[in-house]
Order: structure tokens, then sequence, then C-alpha cells
């Protein structure tokens, strides 16, 4: 059943509006605000805190100032703490789904899955939080005793997208909280409203004033970049564009900053004439069409081996061309709008390249008219191989397809990017799917698998996809470091 007008203003009226410093909200420097809009309708959700220079630097001397106790509160009390918000975030998934559908757009149905997703990185760290470990030993030469501690980094700044606005702030904020980091939180200003509900959560499971802040703003510059010479900050985690990643990466060079950079990706969907087609095809609508498109994970090539590149392309548009656009709260909604109308158009430039240089629309093509930022569902084939669509990360429905016909062609064509973050290959054959993987540069593969991400396995990519790992065993020693002590022999 859609849901209602009714509805939707409850849940906006539980949403926090001002800035989170030291476990107050309060309002903006000045009293301004921004507007967060809709993308399916273009009206006006919420009227949230602007926060300038000042409310940035007070945030960060919150973080700072809570450091220190933050960093000896017990293991299992920063563990504890995680599993309630665990507990609280799935208890309310509804309240949490409707409100990424109605500031970002994805239809409730994946909303409600990002919420299992994101909570999971709650649950998992909370584990983590008490299996931080070292070691003790004598030195090989017998004359000393070595001891090997992990320590928290320190205060962090964390900047999170907009197109997973629950699960890229668990992601890190989850094992800062567990290694025993404090934080200063920089959400998207497109969609800052399921971080606010989120940090309130958070409160209520019990952080501590000052361990988690959050700063929303619509001058993202004027609030981060104070924050990052700040001395006292140790780490920046950043989701995002490439070109912001590399901006950032250069700002934290001058404070020898600890950097976890999960940024662009341009995945090539590899499938190989032994592949089961159906299963490809199943994989591709996972790969590409989650989110929208709107994923540094998604499908942005489709190499597909020349004795089945049509009857992939046919069943593929056929499934692609039967999803229905709409609003994401509407039952029907399988593809809901993209963020704004800049990205809309940049999609559709993307497209009408393609297709002026000789790619054919086998479905879609097009926006979709009406009120929203809706782009038509997309499979194009005979794209030519200079075609912007190939190079450029789409961050949209469009399934551009090219063919090859030897295994090292659609390893080279798969490696041509400056991008490295995950790739796909579907074959029925094993071995050949781990010996095309040891070929690729990639930080993740998908064998098979349409869609890859768990909170129990690293998330990271290579090449200009960034640097460091989130989620798994990986994810919260990048907010620890190792400290070495070397002990007189104590038999001496």
């Amino acid at each position: 059943m859609a849901v209602t007008a009714e509805r939707e203003a409850a849940l906006l009226a539980q949403v926090p509006t001002g800035l989170l410093i030291d476990g107050e909200w309060r309002e903006a420097t000045g009293g301004k605000t921004f507007e967060v809009e809709d993308p399916a309708t273009g009206k006006v959700l919420l009227n949230i805190a602007d926060a300038s220079t000042e409310d940035g630097a007070a945030a960060m001397d919150a973080a700072a100032a809570a450091q220190e106790s933050w960093a000896a509160t017990a293991p299992r009390v920063r563990g504890e703490i995680l599993r309630r918000a665990f507990e609280l975030v799935t208890a309310r998934a509804e309240d949490f789904a409707l409100l990424m559908t109605l500031e970002m757009g994805k239809p409730l149905a994946e909303a409600r899955g990002e919420v299992a997703y994101g909570a999971e990185f709650l649950r998992w760290f909370s584990e983590e939080a008490v299996r931080v470990t070292g070691r003790y030993g004598t030195a090989p030469d017998g004359k000393s005793r070595i001891m090997v501690t992990k320590k928290p980094v320190g205060p962090c700044l964390l900047i999170t997208p907009w197109n997973f606005p629950l699960a890229m702030a668990t992601r890190k904020i989850a094992p800062a909280v567990a290694a025993g980091c404090t934080m200063v939180l920089k959400p998207a200003k497109l969609t800052p409203l399921t971080s606010q509900l989120f940090a309130a959560v958070m409160m209520e499971a019990g952080l501590p004033a000052g361990v988690l802040n959050v700063v929303s703003t619509t001058k993202a510059g004027e609030v981060t970049g104070p924050i990052m010479k700040d001395d006292r900050l140790r780490k920046v985690s950043f989701t995002g564009s490439t070109p912001v990643g590399q901006g950032l990466i250069r700002d934290a060079a001058d404070k020898v900053l600890r950097t976890s950079m999960e940024l662009g990706g341009n995945a090539p969907f590899v499938v190989f004439e032994d592949a089961d087609i159906d299963k490809a095809v199943e994989g591709a609508m996972a790969a590409k069409l989650r989110n929208m498109g709107e994923a540094c994970t998604a499908a942005n090539r489709f190499i597909v081996h020349e004795d089945i590149a049509d009857e992939f392309s046919e069943k593929f548009a056929a499934k692609v061309g039967a999803m229905t656009t709409a609003r994401g709260t509407e039952d029907e909604s399988k593809v809901g709008p993209l963020i704004d109308a800049k990205s809309r158009d940049k999609v559709h430039s993307l497209v009408e390249d393609a297709i002026d240089g000789g790619a054919t629309a086998v479905v879609g093509g097009a926006p979709v008219d009406g009120p929203g930022y809706f782009y038509a569902p997309t499979v194009l084939k005979n794209v030519p191989a200079g075609a912007r669509i190939l190079q450029e990360e789409i961050f949209g429905p469009v399934a551009p397809v090219i063919t090859f016909s030897t295994e090292a062609e659609a390893v080279k064509l798969a490696n041509a990017s400056e991008y490295g973050l995950i790739a796909y290959v579907f074959t029925e054959d094993l071995n050949r799917g781990l010996r095309i993987g040891e070929k690729l540069e990639t930080g993740m593969l998908g064998l098979n698998a349409g869609v890859v991400s768990n909170a129990a396995a690293p998330f990271g990519g290579v090449k200009q996809s960034g640097l460091g790992r989130e989620g798994g065993d990986e994810g919260i020693e990048e907010y620890l470091y190792t400290q070495y002590i070397g002990i007189a022999d104590p038999t001496a």
C-alpha cells in the first residue's frame, strides 16, 4: 500500500533539524538553514541547520575533548552501545526506509534492504570492539621482550555521500565507535536527514556526548577545510567522487592524516560464452539497476562475448524495459528518480554521446516526462570504443553493451579504466572465473554474483577507486594504530 502524506509528515516531524555538537542539538551560527528536497517531486521536505565554519570548529572541539575518556571506555561498553544501536535501527526499520526514500528517491523495497545492510555494520563492529588484540613475546636475541598493542587513532572526520544515507554512515561510525575514536560527521547536503535521525538513535543507545558530532552544511569546504587543518584531527574517511577525494588526500598530506578513501568506480560486467545467460541477466539487473544505478559498485560497462551478445542484450532489455519508474513510496515503483536535475542531465548527455557515435538504444534512452528527476532504464548496444559512457561513471540506470572474442581481450577491456573498485564475471567454469579474477585490477570481484557488499567482508578498491577498506576484519584496523613497547629482559 502506498505511503500516505500523513505518514510522511509524522516521520519528518521526528527528524532533528539542528546540529549535533557535544550531545546537544543546536541552531547553526546565525540561524541559517537549508532545504532538503524530495527528488521525486522537487518539493521541500524539511529545512535543517546549515553549519558554518564556527560550528565545524565547535564540533571538532567537542570531539577532541571527548577523545581521552572515550578511548579509555571499556571495549565491552563500546560494543554494547553499538549492539543497542543495531536493535534500535532494526526496530525502526520502516522509519529509516521511508526517510531514505523521501530524501534520496530509492524504492521502499530497496531502502528496506539498505536498512538491513547498514544495521549489520553496527552488529558486526559491536562484536569486533572486544576483539582488538596485540601480542607479547621474547625478542629473537632473548635480551628483551616485545609487546605490541593497538590504540584508537583519535578524532576522525567522516564525510558521507548522498546515495546510501544510512549504510555509508554506519560503515564509518560503527568501526570508529568500536575502536574508541570520536568523530565529526559531515553528511551530504542532498540527503542529510537519515544521518540526523541515526545520530539521535546513537544518542538513545547511550553514546556519550561529544563522541559523535554532526554538522550538516551546504558549505562543505568552509566547514571541513579548517577541521582538516586542525592539529587534533587524526583521520579523515571519505566516500564520494575521485576528484573530491584527491583534493582531500592532498589536504591530508599537510598533517599526515590517516586516510580512508572510497572513490569512483567504472565496474566491468564480463559475460563469457559458457555463462548461464538467465543467471547473468539477473546478476546484471542487480549490479546495474539497484539504487537506480547510483552506486559506485554499479556495473558500468557490459563486456559480453560476441557469440551471446545479442541474446544477452535482448533478454536484459526485456527485463529492464519492464521496470516501472515511479516515486519510491508508490507500490509499483521499481526505479526511483535520480538525485537531482544535474545528475539526470549528465546521464542523458552520456547516452546522447553514445548514440551520436553509432550506439543503438534497445530500450529507454531518454528522461521521463513529469515531476521529479526520472530517467528511463536504458540498454545500449553497438557502443563505440571512444564513447564517454565507457570512460565515465554513469551513476544512472543505463547499461552500455560491448563485445569481445577472447579471454585476453575481455581482461584488457575490463582493466582499461583508471578505476578499480569492483568487477563482475559470469562463467560456468570456476577455474576460468578464478583465472580471470587474478588478472583483473579490482579490489572486489563478484563471481556469478551481482551484489557482493557484506559487513563481514572488506569493501574497497585499487587505482583511483581509493585507499583502505571498510567492513570485515580489516575495517576496524583503519581506526587503530600500532604501538610497540620494548621491555627489558625481566629475568636479567
